[in-house]
């Protein structure tokens, strides 16, 4: 897969589910299952992380942001309680 251009149906996909969790806690979960999928090679998964004050959306982003595996990632566009994550499985 290229890019994340090509996805359209999320549900397919391995997700994690962070409602309830606070910044720190969505930070670690996000990086651990960063590496679960890797070692699945599992090349796209979503982040469920809710709408609210934006506080876990950010903490995820900013996980995502300074992995090294991670290729793309978008909010996805029908649901922006959702992020849609490609990671690199060299």
């Amino acid at each position: 897969m290229e890019n994340l251009n090509s996805v359209m149906f999320v549900d397919r996909y391995p997700s994690i589910d962070l409602h309830g969790y606070d910044r720190e806690t969505a930070r670690v979960a996000t990086e651990d299952f960063i590496r679960e999928n890797k070692k699945l090679k599992n090349e796209v998964f979503t982040i469920v992380h809710g709408r609210g004050s934006g506080v876990v959306k950010q903490a995820v982003h900013e996980t995502l942001r300074r992995s090294k595996v991670v290729k793309e990632y978008k909010t996805n566009y029908y649901n922006d309680g959702c992020t849609i994550v490609l990671i690199d499985l060299v």
